[in-house]
């Protein structure tokens, strides 16, 4: 059966007397199933500057755009609290949508609302690996609420300091059963970064008052990147691996080691991201699945070899790809026995082939930096500062150069 279930917003403007001269108040005028209410947004404008049949204020100044633009959040905002209404077959009222804007419903608003409002405005803009990531730790917050609180959730008016030390404190001693050591201390921070994000949202749709992050301090720990050197990048690409699962995933990594792609970015890797570059030369061209930043690489031969090795292999062109990918999980377990297998003690992942790239492939060889955080994607130089740290060799040759420039002006 048809709904027969009404809603509209609309903006209009109220002139207080009958003068024109006086600044109007903007309201968001909202109808549910023939019924209609107003409220008050605490904004004025010209009345001039109001264009009544669109709903919406008149030019191009950045004011009047960031008017605009604030009105559409709102409108977003309204319809957000009528569809949650219709989720959750509640009745649906003028009324309850605007108990819902106003914050008059807030007290009622709980952490599993929070993160599942969260989940279904998230999963549209973030990966499908973060929106993983971002259910691990609110399976821990409600872990964590059944154990310290006895209760399967919470009001978000309760959130206080003293549930973020104690949920930090849960984290700290918590030992996981789906693998073996205790989360680490960055572990917990990106958890916690995570959580505050939520809270975040929670503030800016004033569902919350106040923010219980305020004194909250994250610390995190300074990681050395772990990057392959020139000698150990060598023993792996010529050991020769009779097993062919090693063998691919070592072929796998390599392909990153010289492109810099992460595992998600080599996985969903076509045969038409190989193209032809402005030099004639083969080229990547792609997307970061991450971040959605293009991706250009120059191939270098060594790479090129392994897109031509794995051209016919039957599993790539069933699945048409350029390689033959397994999961991430099972890409580094593998890892870890070729780890063995040629004697590195490094904890062998495949996004240290990314470090590789960044590091003994590029930096080290004279690539600039700014040309190496474009092949990585990155949206900062900054970011790429973080994964690449200069090894010593390169810091020598710099030096020598430029003792011998010095003594060549004297």
């Amino acid at each position: 059966m048809k709904s027969t279930s009404t809603f509209g917003i609309q903006f209009i403007i109220r002139v207080p007397g009958k003068t024109r001269n006086t600044d109007a108040s903007i309201y968001a005028r909202v109808t549910v199933n023939g019924r209609r209410t107003e409220i008050s947004l605490k904004r004025k404008i010209d009345p001039k500057s109001w264009d009544d049949i669109k709903g919406r204020a008149k030019g191009k100044r950045d004011e009047i755009v960031k008017l605009n633009n604030d009105l559409e959040r709102v409108r977003s905002m309204i319809a957000d609290g009528y569809h949650n209404l219709v989720q959750q077959r509640k009745t649906i009222t003028v009324d309850a949508v605007k108990r819902l804007f106003t914050g008059e419903e807030n007290e009622t608003i709980t952490l599993q609302y929070l993160m599942d409002y969260h989940n279904e405005v998230a999963i549209h803009r973030l990966a499908p690996g973060t929106m993983k990531n971002y259910g691990t730790t609110q399976s821990y917050l409600s872990k964590f609420l059944k154990e310290k609180y006895y209760r399967n959730d919470i009001l978000l008016c309760e959130l206080n300091y003293k549930f973020l030390i104690d949920f930090e404190s849960f984290l700290i001693t918590h030992e996981p059963k789906d693998h073996q050591r205790p989360l680490s201390n960055n572990g917990i921070m990106k958890h916690i970064e995570r959580f505050r994000k939520m809270v975040n949202m929670a503030i800016t749709l004033e569902w919350l008052s106040k923010d219980p992050f305020a004194s909250f301090k994250k610390h995190f720990d300074k990681v050395e990147r772990q990057a392959l050197t020139p000698k150990e990048l060598e023993h792996i690409s010529k050991k020769e691996f009779k097993i062919e699962r090693l063998r691919n995933v070592r072929d796998m990594f390599l392909f990153s080691c010289y492109t810099g792609l992460s595992y998600i970015d080599l996985a969903e890797l076509q045969p038409d991201n190989v193209v032809t570059g402005i030099d004639g030369e083969a080229w990547l061209k792609t997307s970061r699945t991450k971040t959605n930043t293009s991706v250009n690489v120059p191939l270098l031969p060594a790479a090129y070899e392994l897109i031509d090795l794995y051209r016919v292999h039957p599993i790539a062109v069933e699945k048409g790809t350029v390689f033959p990918v397994i999961s991430n999980q099972r890409m580094n377990g593998y890892l870890k026995e070729i780890a063995d297998i040629c004697g590195i003690t490094k904890r062998l992942t495949f996004h240290i082939a990314r470090h590789t790239f960044a590091t003994t492939i590029t930096l080290s060889n004279g690539v600039p930096i700014e040309s190496v955080s474009k092949m990585l994607g990155h949206t900062t130089i900054r970011t790429t500062q973080i994964y690449a740290k200069v090894i010593e060799n390169k810091l020598s040759e710099d030096m020598g150069r430029l003792k011998q420039k010095l003594a060549e002006a004297v």
